[in-house]
């Protein structure tokens, strides 16, 4: 049966069947030469993040060159950035988050660049692998964690001991809440990784139905559909992965109940 099935679809893909790989737009290659994958390999993750990181230089260097009363575009979007997310750390981490703007608004720009630059035909999207999405959310959580240790000590860790809750409660509450900081970073990675592919994904199938005569049309329309939704999937990541930064570091800054 397995060698039957083998067959034939051997003989679908040399008549010209439909044949496509969804997941091809993931892999990651080198730009130079066919060798493997190297930790210090130039690939097409790293060309499309030094590519994420060249729109945002270019979008605040220039726009910020000519600043004057009645902005620019450019300074207009550079000074709507600035301000959304200044209003969301200080709305959400305090008012003594706001020395940290830095940090949050680099995080905020690179991921919506990346995600952006990723809806452009025959891109790569580095927010779509684990491995990119992984470092920036352990990063955060290695960050805010050093950051409340070095404010207030071990009193840091009483953010894990609920003394509103009954006494008897109170340890298995500490494990509860040890387990949800630890998984932070986890769910703070997958959660923008798994988002991006997802919907990277979907649009490929689509586009293999798209070279069937009798569907096209349907094809062409769901395509218009979700890149439209991708959109605005990539702002939305964005945020939340900000957002939630800006949560964690209120708990640094904050630690009590």
């Amino acid at each position: 049966m397995t060698k039957r099935t083998t067959d034939v679809a051997g003989e679908a893909h040399s008549e010209g069947g439909l044949v496509f790989h969804p997941l091809d737009q993931f892999k990651v290659t080198p730009l130079f030469g066919d060798g493997p994958v190297e930790w210090y390999t130039i690939t097409n993750v790293t060309l499309w993040m030094a590519l994420a990181a060249l729109v945002i230089t270019l979008v605040f260097a220039v726009g910020s060159r000519g600043r004057a009363l009645v902005p620019s575009r450019l300074q207009s979007v550079g000074e709507m950035a600035y301000g959304f997310i200044h209003n969301m750390i200080e709305e959400v981490a305090g008012h003594d988050g706001v020395k940290y703007f830095p940090i949050i608004m680099t995080l905020f720009l690179f991921i919506l660049s990346a995600n952006f630059l990723g809806l452009i035909p025959m891109s790569f999207t580095p927010t779509s692998h684990i491995a990119v999405s992984a470092v920036l959310g352990f990063g955060v959580f290695f960050f805010v964690t050093l950051l409340g240790l070095y404010k207030h000590g071990l009193h840091f860790l009483g953010m894990f001991w609920m003394s509103d809750a009954p006494l008897v409660l109170r340890p298995i509450i500490a494990i509860i809440e040890v387990i949800s900081y630890f998984v932070r970073p986890v769910s703070h990675s997958i959660r923008l990784a798994g988002n991006i592919m997802a919907g990277h994904a979907v649009i490929k199938v689509f586009a293999g139905f798209a070279a069937i005569a009798a569907i096209s049309p349907v094809s062409v329309l769901a395509i218009t559909a979700i890149y439209g939704l991708e959109v605005l999937v990539a702002f939305i990541q964005a945020y939340v992965f900000t957002i939630l930064t800006c949560v964690y570091l209120k708990d640094a800054l904050h630690p009590g109940h």
